[in-house]
Formats: structure tokens, C-alpha cells, sequence
């Protein structure tokens, strides 16, 4: 019975995960600033937030840390720091359905860079990789007709998607070393940085903004990012990277769903066949990667 209830309550936490990364898209499109800035104030501020509990938690972790580990640190955050960026401009250019599929091709990426790391990449995952290319082919093709903007927002999506996969496998040696808490402090807190060092170097304006986009700063710190970023790593405790990664899928789904609700975004005929066949090869690359 105990077993029962551990399932059902790691399946509800993972629940709350998906329907808090699905929010990501519908805040960064209801806040009226630079996608740089948006990018600064969303991960700047989680790792503001979570500093204090990771110095008191986590203090003695983080201390034994090597340069080397803090190098580490720092090349992790840049690439999460180039995945936020990149995919908080694709909302400007393209649909949230379109820009969340293609973000979430997180497993493609991953099957592809592991034969570099002396890896064997199963039939079933290179079936994955071909359909989700497919896909992502025909969202580009149904995106012609909005003009080069639409494409160059595609673009940038699967740039998110390439840089948050090297987040991953820059970060996973140091996952090994750190508690999930003093982890993710360092991670954000790290890319905050560089984001924050970035807006000032370019000289975009960071402040005179609206009270809904002065709202949304903080509601993606909190929601989005801590508490559904979160849930996904916690989640790993108790469930292989595979389930996990394939739970990724109901982002889509759900910041879809909310974008029709909310903005009145409705996708087309060819981003849902092109998200379905997205989506279907991302299962298939993560059964491919489960099996080896």
C-alpha cells in the first residue's frame, strides 16, 4: 500500500511540475520587455531566492567545491543562460505551440551528442531522431506562410533546445558532487550573472516596465522555474531519465492549452501535425535511450 502511495504522490509532484513549466511560455509573453531582460529577471531572481536557504542547507557543499567545479559551474550556467535567452526571443517571432514543441526536442539532441561520448545510439532512437526532423520540417513549412520572422523564431526554439542539452551534460558531473538545492543555486545563479552582466554590456533598458510585466518577473522566478524545474529534478530520485524526459511532453500540451485560453492563440493544422510528430519521436529516441 506504501508503495501505491509513494507512486501516486511522485506522479502528482510531477503533475504540478508540467503544469508549472507550462506557464513559462504564457508569462514571458504577457511580460512587455526584451527577451534578454525576461531571461535576466526570471533566472536572476530564482537564484536570489534560493540563495538564502542553499547558504544555510547547503553551505559546506558548495565550499568544497573545486575551481574546477566552479569553472564547471560557470559553463553550465552560460548554456542555460543561452537556452533562456534564445527561447524566450522564439516567443516573439512564433507561436507558443510551435516554440515549446521544438524547445522540448531535448532527448533528439541528447541521443545525438552521446555516440561522441562513446555511447551506442539504438535503431529505435534513430527512428526518434528522423520522425522528430520530420516534424520540426513541417511546423518550419506551415511557418513560410507567417514569413522569415516565424522561421528564425523556429530557429531559435531548437537553439534553446541544443543549449539547455548542453546544460544538462556540462551540469551532470556536478550533480553527482551537490545536493539538487546547492545545485540549482549554482546553476542560476551563475547564468542570472552572465545574463545580468549581458544587459548591461548591450545597454538594454531593465526597468519603466508595466505592473503585468513587473508581475510576470517574479511569477516565472517562482513558478516556471523554481517549483517546475524542480519537481523534474526531484522526480529523478525516484524515476529513470527516460519517464522523466518523456513527461517533459505534457509542457507542450499544456502551454498550448493555456495559450489558446489566455492569448486567444489558436495552432495551426500543420504545427499540430508537426508537434504530434515532434513528440512521438521524442517517446520513441527516450524507449531507444531506456533500452540501452
Amino acid at each position: 500500500m506504501e508503495d501505491k502511495i509513494s507512486s501516486r504522490r511522485i506522479y502528482t509532484v510531477l503533475c504540478f511540475g508540467v503544469f508549472g513549466i507550462s506557464t513559462g511560455a504564457i508569462f514571458a509573453r504577457l511580460a512587455v520587455a526584451p527577451p534578454l531582460v525576461i531571461a535576466a529577471y526570471r533566472v536572476g531572481l530564482a537564484g536570489l531566492i534560493l540563495l538564502p536557504f542553499a547558504l544555510v542547507i547547503a553551505r559546506d557543499e558548495m565550499a568544497r567545491l573545486s575551481r574546477k567545479d566552479w569553472l564547471l559551474a560557470v559553463v553550465s550556467g552560460a548554456f542555460l543562460a543561452l537556452h533562456f535567452y534564445t527561447w524566450i526571443s522564439s516567443l516573439e517571432l512564433t507561436s507558443v505551440a510551435a516554440s515549446v514543441v521544438l524547445v522540448n526536442t531535448i532527448p533528439i539532441w541528447a541521443a545525438m551528442v552521446s555516440p561522441f561520448l562513446g555511447d551506442r545510439v539504438m535503431p529505435l532512437t534513430i527512428a526518434g531522431i528522423a520522425l522528430s526532423f520530420l516534424g520540426a520540417v513541417v511546423i518550419g513549412w506551415g511557418d513560410l506562410s507567417s514569413g522569415a520572422g516565424a522561421i528564425w523564431g523556429d530557429v531559435l526554439a531548437t537553439l534553446g533546445a541544443i543549449s539547455i542539452t548542453g546544460y544538462l551534460f556540462a551540469g551532470r558531473i556536478l550533480r553527482k558532487k551537490l545536493s539538487l538545492l546547492a545545485y540549482v543555486t549554482i546553476c542560476y545563479g551563475s547564468a542570472g550573472i552572465l545574463l545580468w552582466i549581458a544587459v548591461l554590456l548591450t545597454g538594454t533598458p531593465f526597468a519603466g516596465f508595466t505592473t503585468m510585466t513587473w508581475c510576470m518577473f517574479p511569477a516565472m522566478a517562482i513558478i516556471p522555474q523554481i517549483l517546475g524545474h524542480s519537481s523534474y529534478n526531484w522526480a529523478l530520485k525516484y524515476l529513470s531519465a527516460p519517464m522523466v524526459a518523456v513527461s517533459l511532453l505534457g509542457e507542450p500540451i499544456g502551454s498550448s492549452i493555456l495559450a489558446w485560453i489566455i492569448l486567444s492563440e489558436i495552432p495551426t493544422g500543420l504545427t499540430l501535425a508537426g508537434g504530434v510528430l515532434i513528440l512521438a519521436g521524442i517517446v520513441m529516441a527516450a524507449r531507444g535511450e531506456q533500452k540501452r
